[in-house]
């Protein structure tokens, strides 16, 4: 299995932002997570989820929408594992 991150962002308060990330090789098994790096107890974060575009026969676009759900900015890194 081979893992990292992929981006690192920051979201606005109560905002969604979305991101992509392209020429994924399409016999590729990726899978996504999305963890906060901003420190805060108490609540859940950001709710994220992930659509996928078949751009050619051969490579995939990943669009990655990641919601935060609180009133302050908060520190994001996207992280993939590849996992065949």
């Amino acid at each position: 299995m081979r893992v990292g991150v992929q981006f690192t962002g920051t979201v606005a308060p109560n905002a969604t932002q979305r991101w992509f990330t392209y020429n994924w090789p399409e016999t590729w098994h990726v899978a996504w997570n999305v963890v906060p790096t901003s420190p805060q107890s108490g609540a859940p974060q950001i709710d994220w989820d992930v659509e996928v575009e078949r751009a050619t026969p051969q490579y995939i676009t990943y669009w990655v929408n990641i919601r935060n759900m609180t009133s302050q900015p908060v520190n994001i890194e996207a992280r993939y594992a590849v996992l065949n």
